[in-house]
């Protein structure tokens, strides 16, 4: 059955299985083959173009020699996904990048962060989270601003309920940066300490005094899948989220996401930590 227009959950789906036979040594032809299907049908399976049953993907898994059975029950979980998420009914009104970042959420096993330019955006106080917005080069819309920040509350509801486990490592000059004068970083600086209370929620600060940066300079999210194939690193540049899934890149968000929490300061230190900057 074919798919106008394949949703990000469908697309890693299909990724998912050409990596499989990639890793397999075969070509697209070759596969199509061995099931008995056009290499044209491969294509579309591959490009989440094309729905793939549970049985298919277990045929495919099979004539790839793929002996993963946690990682072919998480893509059989995936393949029965029919229900569409919150998030569609801002498509066409907010960039596909933004409602690709919820989708990944909603579906995560489990959320970590470091930011550094400025906080978390799931534990963002709305006034910080619209001031955020309208540093935006060029200047949003008003009613876009107010978009974003209706989006951006839903998004938060993942954490800020408890539904899946959370961990922010934020650097010092995030806590420092003024978007909208000190008062709304004081009442940010107060809503981060309650969230660092909340369960489910770890907040872990990242000091100056560190002498060796462990990581990247950018702000990154790391999002557990079911299995560690599944994960999915989201960074925030000026111009949009890009993802990535590739294993090396996996791998290299793990190792600074380990060296960010053997250096970043205890819970307890970093509640006393965002005290004492609010105080100023």
């Amino acid at each position: 059955m074919a798919l106008r227009t394949p949703t990000l959950r469908q697309r890693r789906l299909g990724a998912e299985l050409r990596r499989m036979r990639e890793q397999a040594g075969f070509g697209g032809s070759h596969l199509a083959r061995l099931l008995g299907v056009t290499p044209a049908l491969v294509t579309q399976m591959e490009n989440g173009k094309s729905a793939v049953s549970e049985e298919r993907l277990r045929e495919i898994a099979t004539a790839c020699m793929c002996g993963n059975e946690p990682l072919i029950d998480a893509l059989v979980g995936m393949a029965r996904e029919r229900e569409t998420g919150w998030w569609e009914e801002y498509r066409e009104r907010l960039p596909a990048d933004l409602l690709d970042v919820a989708a990944i959420e909603a579906h995560a096993e489990r959320v970590s962060t470091y930011s550094i330019t400025f906080l978390p955006g799931l534990l963002q106080t709305p006034a910080y989270a619209a001031s955020v917005f309208a540093r935006a080069v060029p200047p949003l819309p008003r009613s876009e601003i107010d978009l974003r920040l209706a989006f951006r509350l839903q998004r938060q509801q993942i954490v800020q309920g408890g539904a899946t486990p959370y961990t922010a490592f934020i650097h010092e000059a995030a806590l420092r940066m003024q978007f909208s004068g000190p008062e709304a970083l004081a009442d940010q600086l107060g809503a981060l300490i309650d969230h660092s209370e909340s369960s489910g929620i770890s907040v872990r600060v990242v000091p100056f005094k560190i002498e060796s940066l462990p990581g990247p300079s950018e702000n990154f999210v790391y999002i557990d899948g079911p299995v560690p194939e599944l994960d999915t690193v989201q960074i925030d540049i000026s111009f949009g989220c890009p993802l990535f899934d590739a294993p090396a890149d996996l791998a290299s968000y793990r190792e600074i996401l380990g060296r960010m929490a053997s250096v970043a300061l205890a819970e307890d230190e970093s509640r006393d930590f965002i005290r004492s900057i609010k105080k100023e």
